[in-house]
């Protein structure tokens, strides 16, 4: 686990396909009240959080030059991602990378890691 020393999220540029996601709680007891130990939600392959930064997306070529004697803009586009900032996330954790931010775990996950994702617009009104 890298643990970074910068003051703030504005600082943190996301590359390319992936997302930074703040894990949720594990849950530490069974609907029958028994404590699991924490190694047990470690081992899970599935787990869930809320996207704090995106990236752009997938680079994409420009090939819209009719005029190949001009001088081409090394312009770079991106297919946006389906995942966007505030998402809750459902994603495998074999893909996962995880970090450390201010005594914080979050992971950094490749799109395609994602399983599904829960928007709530309404939780940003």
């Amino acid at each position: 686990m890298a643990n970074l020393e910068v003051d703030t999220f504005d600082r943190f540029i996301v590359i390319g396909d992936r997302l930074l996601i703040k894990p949720k709680e594990a849950t530490t007891r069974t609907r029958s009240g028994l404590y699991l130990p924490p190694t047990v939600h470690d081992s899970e392959k599935i787990h869930s959080g809320y996207v704090i930064k995106a990236g752009p997306g997938y680079p994409i070529s420009s090939n819209e030059d009719d005029e190949p004697w001009k001088d081409p803009e090394h312009r770079v586009r991106y297919l946006p991602l389906q995942a966007q900032e505030g998402d809750l996330a459902v994603y495998l954790s074999k893909h996962a990378y995880e970090i450390e931010f201010n005594n914080e775990k979050y992971v950094i996950v490749p799109q395609s890691a994602i399983l599904m994702v829960i928007r709530d617009e309404e939780l940003f009104d």
